[in-house]
């Protein structure tokens, strides 16, 4: 067998926003089906064969770091989570629909992860949002996924979409939102227009 390029993704957030969920469902096509929280990170991988039945074929070997949401703001735990941002390929910042808070936390973490040598400052503007000038020079891929739309009220949906649109804007980068139905089929929504079953 051909050496594999390997490919290093953090999966970034809150405690209880779906990461591990996320990542069993990316790495083994499956729901889990009861979810415990991840301490310090687990990595679970995936081979993936990018343009498959092309001449440009090529097999990655795709490592899903899901880092242990904890916010905890003290030192040694930013710290003790630098060790995993080393040498990465992309960041998957997940974050709860329904929970406005671990939508601006996303902020913290992405900084977190893409200045592990600076400490983040935070740095905030008038209207109260971080300066999108801290993400103008990134480099690694970020993709924004929300969870949980399915247990937002219809009435409230086209604002909080409306909201997240803009969070993966500030981090130029694409927006996926996570459906789950009756928790043994999973849906993801690209915008509010269309569904595609995975």
């Amino acid at each position: 067998m051909a050496a594999l390029d390997r490919v290093k993704v953090l999966v970034l957030g809150d405690s209880g926003v779906g990461k591990s969920s996320l990542v069993h469902l990316l790495c083994h096509n499956q729901v889990l089906g009861n979810p415990s929280w991840t301490v310090g990170c687990s990595v679970d991988v995936r081979i993936h064969d990018y343009k498959e039945g092309t001449p440009e074929e090529k097999t990655y070997y795709i490592e899903l770091w899901d880092v242990g949401g904890s916010v905890g703001s003290a030192t040694s735990v930013k710290s003790t989570r630098a060790v995993f941002y080393n040498s990465l390929n992309g960041i998957i910042l997940v974050h709860d629909l329904t929970n406005k808070k671990s939508s601006q936390n996303l902020y913290r973490w992405s900084l977190e992860a893409l200045n592990r040598d600076v400490a983040p400052t935070g740095v905030l503007v008038t209207n109260g949002d971080y300066d999108r000038e801290q993400f103008a020079d990134n480099q690694i891929p970020l993709l924004v996924i929300g969870t949980k739309l399915d247990q937002i009220p219809e009435t409230k949906r086209n604002e909080v979409l409306t909201r997240t649109a803009f969070l993966a804007e500030d981090f130029n980068a694409e927006e996926i939102n996570l459906v789950s139905i009756l928790v043994t089929s999973v849906f993801l929504l690209y915008g509010s227009d269309s569904d595609f079953l995975l």
